[in-house]
């Protein structure tokens, strides 16, 4: 087994092919907050934001089942499963954990607030050419870009 990433062409046209799938079988895109609000629905009714993820499209949690399911093949036929914090030299475990879970706040916070992820905006409304969607592919990059000299530090 080789610890070899998969190819980023190769796995970006299965990417594409697994939207295609979806819009087709499902009417939809992809994204992933959807399913997370799905499950937490039920718990709290009044909430209005999760109001609106009450229709069942239960999909979404098979979804992000794929996800998790397919992570852990890809990593196992790479030989890269261990029980492991990546981090770099000069970060701690608990300072890597903080800003992981920091990281992960604001982003759910931000899908809270924009109705979506990540994943859907860019993906989904990105296939669909929707102009805000490439607006916000650009910025994310752009970000990530300009965000980059601050964070590489913690990983040399």
């Amino acid at each position: 087994m080789s610890s070899r990433y998969s190819d980023p062409y190769v796995a970006g046209i299965a990417l594409g092919l697994v939207l295609l799938a979806a819009f087709v079988f499902a009417g939809r895109g992809l994204g992933a907050s959807g399913a997370f609000a799905e499950t937490l629905a039920p718990l709290a009714p009044a909430n209005a934001y999760l109001a609106s993820y009450t229709g069942g499209n239960h999909w979404l949690l098979f979804e992000i089942l794929g996800v998790v399911i397919g992570g852990f093949a890809s990593a196992l036929l790479a030989g890269r499963v261990r029980f492991a914090i990546e981090r770099g030299p000069r970060i701690g475990r608990v300072s890597r954990l903080a800003f992981a879970f920091a990281g992960g706040a604001v982003m759910g916070g931000g899908a809270v607030l924009a109705r979506g992820c990540t994943s859907g905006l860019a993906l989904s409304g990105g296939a669909l050419l929707a102009v805000g969607s490439w607006i916000f592919i650009f910025a994310a990059f752009a970000a990530g870009y300009l965000a980059a000299p601050l964070v590489r530090k913690a990983w040399r």
